[in-house]
């Protein structure tokens, strides 16, 4: 997977237990992947084959999308009944013409209709970020992140961890369109001169340390517990 050339910041977050914590909630709880809809096997058949620490991978990008361009409109305006039409600048514009149904409904005095068709000239901002988990999957992002949650010395500590390191699935350039098409909304067709600018705000890899045990259960079934350390929660 070949990325392209950006700015980007690398986070890690802390873990709130460590191996023995995590440890004793997996004996808790590995007979979880083994269980069916009639059974559940003993927790004497299920062995722990080994617990591992992974840092896996959430990447974050934000922006910023500017637009202006010029869309056809129709702006109406009231006058009184005995007005035909309406000289402005260079332009002659008539009253609209009634139905029989409103005609029906207001008489000879009600108030005639004027339409003008203008350019009107539209500017859009908008701001945002996406999140997607190491599989490229769009996520919210239920983290916390001050100095009290995140590891000092991030690449150091990913850097003495490089094998047991989930690196993102989804590019760069792929995170950033899917946030360009979330920013920039569905436009009306009969647009012109139009003028767009997309602004990279951040781009961030927040590594979640994650404790993932295999198991090997009964007629030596293969099940998986994984506990994110930071939440301390089974995922």
């Amino acid at each position: 997977m070949v990325q392209s050339s950006y700015d980007v910041k690398t986070i890690v977050l802390r873990k709130n237990i460590n191996e023995s914590e995590a440890m004793r909630i997996v004996e808790e709880k590995k007979t979880s992947p083994f269980k069916s809809l009639l059974s559940r096997p003993k927790k004497e058949d299920v062995h722990v084959h080994s617990l591992k620490l992974y840092y896996e991978c959430i990447l974050m990008v934000s922006g910023k999308y500017v637009a202006d361009y010029f869309r056809k409109a129709t702006h109406s305006i009231s006058v009184d009944s005995n007005v035909s039409e309406v000289l402005l600048g260079d332009g002659l514009f008539p009253v609209r013409s009634k139905s029989s149904i409103t005609k029906a409904f207001v008489g000879k005095r009600g108030k005639n209709k004027i339409d003008f068709k203008l350019d009107e000239h539209v500017f859009v901002e908008e701001e945002d970020e996406l999140t997607f988990d190491h599989h490229g999957r769009d996520i919210k992002f239920p983290f916390k992140i001050n100095s009290k949650t995140v590891e000092n010395y991030p690449k150091q500590l990913l850097d003495k961890n490089e094998s047991n390191v989930k690196k993102p699935e989804m590019t760069y350039d792929a995170a950033i369109d899917k946030l360009k098409t979330q920013l920039k909304k569905p436009m009306e067709t009969d647009v012109k001169n139009l003028n767009e600018e997309f602004t990279l705000r951040e781009i961030s890899e927040i590594y979640i340390p994650i404790f993932e045990a295999r198991l090997i259960g009964p007629k030596k079934k293969v099940g998986i517990i994984r506990i994110d350390s930071v939440r301390k929660k089974i995922l």
